[in-house]
């Protein structure tokens, strides 16, 4: 049987209209025994109001999501990421004018009932492209045009940063990743990766220029994520339908998983456009699973301006997930329940893709 026609058995597809354009969506850890809760970064065109909104998934019967609560913030999102520590999730989200802001949800009633910013100048100069929070919502670093490495220490009622590093403007860094409490990943122009270890002296251990992706076209890299059992391998999703691999044993031998600037892939590309995003996907088995060669690369789950949804696998034909007439933004897999995702689509609604 097809993979595809396999898949599109096996799973259940939901779709919720939002009266908001929806920037981003995350999973938020367990609050309840009957609801699932989703945070989203929306933003209202008319009034060009953005805010942070939490909503629950009912799924019994007829599935609904929720409006549960929501916060306000004077300028869009760029970035929203949400720690998944037990009992008490903290929500980071960044804003196209530079600033940062940490919201703790209340575990009883699912509030938004305090919040911790980073609000100055001297923070970044610009937007700030992409950010990522340490598990247990510690510690959370943050890249911008501006060429700025920032880490951020959450105490329990105050913020301290530190910049690690800054380019003054001649490199810029667009997604970042965490590896360990002292090691992350950054991605930006030309398909770059950059690894680095605050142990090291100036950070910044493993550099990566991946323009061999595209020829002579410079690509970017717009996501990346590593696995929480393989440090030492990264994915990033770019341009061009690009998604590869990073392996720090042979850092200058890409694994290239999908991308139309790669001849011998092209046809095999779910995608032909801008990879908004990918996450390494837990609940898909590597068709290889018997190979217990670490080498292989895990499967991972993208989304595209083009529409697709899809899993991307080493070696083997992609899986459409889901396919739509309009952009898919980002996608979460919940970390709980490797088999639902949740995804936010450009015409203003939200996905909910289940797989049995």
């Amino acid at each position: 049987m097809d993979n595809n026609l396999e898949l599109s058995m096996n799973q259940e597809i939901h779709k919720f209209p939002q009266s908001k354009y929806v920037d981003a969506v995350r999973w938020i850890s367990p609050l309840s025994a009957f609801d699932k809760f989703v945070v989203m970064a929306v933003h209202d065109t008319d009034s060009n109001v953005s805010s942070i909104d939490i909503q629950s998934l009912n799924l019994s019967n007829q599935p609904t999501l929720n409006f549960q609560s929501s916060w306000s913030l004077t300028s869009r999102v760029s970035s929203l990421e949400v720690s998944q520590t037990p009992n008490k999730p903290i929500i980071a989200a960044s804003t196209f004018e530079g600033s940062l802001h940490f919201l703790l949800v209340h575990p009883v009633d699912v509030s938004l009932d305090s919040e911790l910013s980073v609000t100055e100048n001297s923070f970044h100069n610009g937007p700030i492209s992409g950010i990522d929070l340490l598990s247990n919502g510690s510690g959370c670093v943050s890249v911008g045009e501006d060429g700025r490495v920032n880490l951020v220490n959450l105490g329990d009622s105050r913020l301290d940063y530190r910049r690690i590093f800054d380019s003054q403007g001649l490199v810029s860094y667009t997604a970042v990743k965490w590896a360990s409490p002292t090691e992350f990943v950054t991605g930006g122009l030309g398909f770059s990766l950059q690894w680095w270890d605050q142990r090291k002296p100036g950070g910044m251990v493993s550099q990566f220029n991946g323009g061999w992706a595209c020829g002579d076209t410079s690509g970017i890299v717009h996501s990346v994520d590593i696995h929480q059992s393989r440090k030492h391998v990264c994915v990033a999703g770019g341009s061009l339908g690009t998604v590869f691999a990073w392996d720090l044993r042979w850092p200058q031998q890409p694994i290239i998983l999908s991308g139309t600037g790669s001849n011998e892939l092209a046809a095999h590309s779910p995608s032909a456009s801008e990879v908004w995003e990918v996450q390494y996907d837990c609940y898909k088995q590597s068709s290889s699973i018997s190979n217990t060669s670490s080498a292989r690369v895990l499967p991972v789950l993208m989304c595209s301006e083009d529409g697709v949804l899809a899993v991307v696998e080493q070696g083997e034909e992609p899986i459409d997930v889901l396919v739509e007439p309009c952009a898919i933004n980002s996608l979460d897999v919940n970390p709980q329940n490797p088999s639902d995702v949740i995804c936010s689509l450009e015409w203003e609604s939200v996905a909910f893709i289940t797989r049995q």
